[in-house]
């Protein structure tokens, strides 16, 4: 995927594309990656889907998953609740030294909700975030779900856009911890472009938002 300069290291971001994964494999080589990255390791984002699968957060509460059935739950080490992951939801992880890039919390979730923001505009798509409940919505709806695992100033996890999906499992839980929070995809807002191509175009939005100039496209698994 090229070398890359230290004098690049806070402009220069690797995407890797990843497929259909396991969950928790992807989750453990995200542990992994960000224990042993050093000063000079890059940044990189890890694009992938996965099978249908539950995920409740270190504060999570069981309450807010209501009727699971033969979806796993699975409790991980990011911030926020319960959501869910299946085939055709975008999954965005960011593996990011945010000291390095003098960037703060706040200012990290701002700008990855505003870089799905603007991905939908292009689409006239009216698209907000929220504060109190980190996350893009539509008319209320949910259409994109965040949430972060910082460690040693280092960042993974991330966000998750619904593209083209069985939204039902949704139906069984209460998403983010919100009971009665209603969720939507990029298909039932009028976006028919496939999930490959809206990937490319939000980590376009993303490096944008968080001032990566160099994207260094790659096919790789990690």
């Amino acid at each position: 995927m090229g070398v890359v300069s230290a004098a690049d290291l806070t402009t220069t971001l690797a995407i890797r594309q990843l497929g259909l994964l396991d969950y928790v494999a992807v989750w453990q080589q995200m542990q992994a990656f960000t224990q042993q990255r050093v000063a000079d390791t890059p940044d990189e984002i890890w694009l992938v889907q996965h099978p249908p699968v539950f995920t409740l957060g270190r504060n999570g509460k069981m309450a807010h998953v209501l009727a699971p059935g033969d979806i796993p739950v699975i409790p991980i080490d990011r911030g926020g609740q319960v959501t869910y992951h299946g085939p055709g939801q975008l999954v965005v992880y960011l593996l990011l030294d945010i000291r390095r890039k003098a960037l703060g919390v706040r200012e990290l979730v701002t700008a990855i909700e505003q870089a799905v923001i603007d991905l939908l505009a292009h689409y006239g798509i009216t698209a907000l975030g929220d504060r109190e409940a980190p996350g893009v919505y539509v008319a209320g709806r949910k259409v994109a779900a965040l949430g972060l695992r910082i460690s040693k100033g280092c960042t993974y996890h991330g966000l998750s856009l619904n593209v083209a999906m069985d939204l039902e499992p949704f139906q069984r839980i209460n998403p983010c911890g919100y009971a009665g929070l209603q969720v939507t995809q990029c298909e039932d807002l009028g976006i028919e472009q496939p999930l490959a191509t809206l990937a490319h175009e939000l980590c376009e939005c993303l490096a944008q938002r968080l001032d990566y100039p160099a994207l260094i496209w790659g096919q790789d698994q990690t």
